[in-house]
């Protein structure tokens, strides 16, 4: 056997019952002729890490806006703390980590520049134009590997079914780790990543708001602290494991009811005391807003003046304003800034001058 059949064997041989499986995958929109060496998940997790826009979300804004500081999350170290987490836990469930860590090392390539505030102004600018429609960044992400990025001849990255199904299956919005009428993934992988996501915003978001100086760290809820630990690597352990213990020798992935309602806590404490803090009391932000919107207009009234192929959309309405988003939804931070200044600052008072 070659070493991409002694894997699947592997596979097949020693991961849980309910565990997908690479030599079972549903397989991919075109088929392509099978590697020597790796499985089809590990060649989706390849093609995510080589991809252009997974390599732009280290200047893509997490929740802080702040360049002159290296230690902030971004949207990147975001990605691969929660490939992290995700890892952990599908190992110690006897999933298929190879598929875990290609949904999570994907599933934030739709968002915006500027973090969540971008998504909310980007959401607005897109619905000003084409009312029915809407920007999300999960929806985003899928569209990021199907169509706009590119691998071999055709458009998009052709992963196989069970990756592009968790992509589009992680995100939670405010809904709570225990509402049964969210979306779930098909596959336990997918909604290992759907957890370790809440996990690890919850927790390193905490952090760069006490970096910050949004919050103190006696500020945090004192009935999660009790039950999780009051350090961040303590709180991250406790849930780990709990999913684990909880999770373990079923075909489920959860967390106990006490440390479920736990993590909703102090995921409604963010929103409370930082997310929305942070959007109403940072002008920085509301800049970043209004730039999105004006270069959406800007781009709306001139289409040539986005590279191919977005400037090819054509005079449709809707054709051109999902041109322009998936355009801005690719944008860093830092670009997005210098596409603002190439169209709307003089160039003689261009501050890089």
């Amino acid at each position: 056997m070659n070493p991409r059949e002694r894997q699947e064997q592997w596979e097949i041989e020693t991961l849980a019952p309910w565990a997908s499986k690479a030599a079972q995958s549903r397989g991919r929109v075109n088929p392509e002729s099978l590697d020597a060496v790796r499985t089809t998940f590990q060649r989706d997790r390849d093609r995510v890490v080589h991809c252009k826009a997974f390599r732009r979300l280290k200047h893509k804004t997490q929740v802080f806006m702040d360049p002159e500081e290296d230690h902030f999350r971004t949207r990147l170290t975001h990605t691969l703390e929660v490939s992290q987490i995700a890892r952990t836990i599908a190992r110690a469930l006897r999933l298929n980590e190879d598929l875990t860590e290609a949904i999570a090392l994907a599933h934030d390539l739709g968002h915006s520049p500027f973090g969540h505030a971008g998504e909310e102004a980007l959401d607005a600018a897109y619905r000003s134009y084409v009312p029915e429609a809407s920007f999300r960044h999960d929806v985003q992400s899928v569209r990021v590997v199907e169509v706009l990025e590119v691998h071999g001849e055709g458009p998009g990255l052709n992963l196989t079914w069970e990756v592009r199904d968790g992509i589009a299956h992680h995100s939670k919005g405010m809904a709570d780790l225990n509402d049964a009428s969210a979306p779930r993934a098909t596959t336990l992988e997918g909604q290992v990543v759907r957890i370790a996501d809440r996990v690890a915003y919850v927790n390193h978001d905490i952090d760069d708001a006490i970096r910050a100086g949004m919050i103190r760290s006696d500020e945090i809820p004192a009935a999660p602290s009790r039950l999780l630990g009051s350090s961040h690597s303590a709180r991250i352990a406790a849930m780990v494991v709990d999913i684990v213990e909880n999770s373990a020798g079923k075909p489920v992935v959860t967390m106990s009811p006490d440390v479920s309602a736990a993590t909703d806590e102090l995921k409604r404490f963010l929103w409370d005391r930082v997310y929305l803090r942070e959007r109403d009391e940072n002008a920085d932000l509301a800049k970043a807003q209004r730039l999105v919107r004006d270069l959406f207009a800007f781009y709306m009234d001139h289409p040539d003046e986005m590279p191919a192929p977005f400037a090819h959309a054509g005079p449709d309405t809707r054709e051109r304003a999902q041109a322009v988003c998936d355009y801005i939804a690719g944008m860093t931070d830092r670009y997005a800034v210098s596409r603002y200044e190439r169209h709307f600052i003089p160039r003689g008072l261009s501050l890089d001058r």
